[in-house]
């Protein structure tokens, strides 16, 4: 099996290192004040929305989902395999707050592949197409 990295993987490599030192690491600050002085801990401080934007505005969104493997449907995502998302993990892993700016992150990632693989176009319709938004 052949392990060299795609140039669609290295792109993506130099794309999201870049996204990591312009827009995550100067948000985890920001993130952590915003969680300690919120009243909801589960509510998403505005940080995580302004780092969600550019990560969808740079292309850096929902780069977890494999295309199907019989159809060849993307969802409307990358379509990433396995050995292609691989390497992008490797850079999400650096911050706790990465995964979730890109729409990579549990357990939205287990359902959202959940009704990709095994849902109905009705299921699809009513709950994948949102996650993936």
């Amino acid at each position: 099996m052949d392990f060299e990295y795609s140039d669609r993987t290295k792109d993506l490599q130099e794309k999201l290192l870049k996204f990591m030192d312009e827009v995550i690491y100067p948000a985890e600050p920001v993130w952590e004040e915003q969680m300690e002085q919120a009243k909801d801990r589960w509510q998403l401080p505005p940080v995580m929305e302004q780092c969600k934007a550019e990560a969808k505005k740079r292309g850096l969104w929902n780069m977890f989902l494999p295309a199907d493997r019989e159809s060849g449907d993307t969802h409307g995502t990358m379509g990433l395999s396995n050995l292609e998302y691989a390497p992008l993990c490797e850079i999400l892993g650096r911050s706790s707050i990465a995964a979730e700016a890109t729409n990579c992150s549990a357990p939205d990632t287990g359902n959202m592949e959940v009704f990709a693989r095994y849902g109905s176009k009705e299921h699809k319709a009513k709950w994948l197409k949102p996650l993936l938004n």
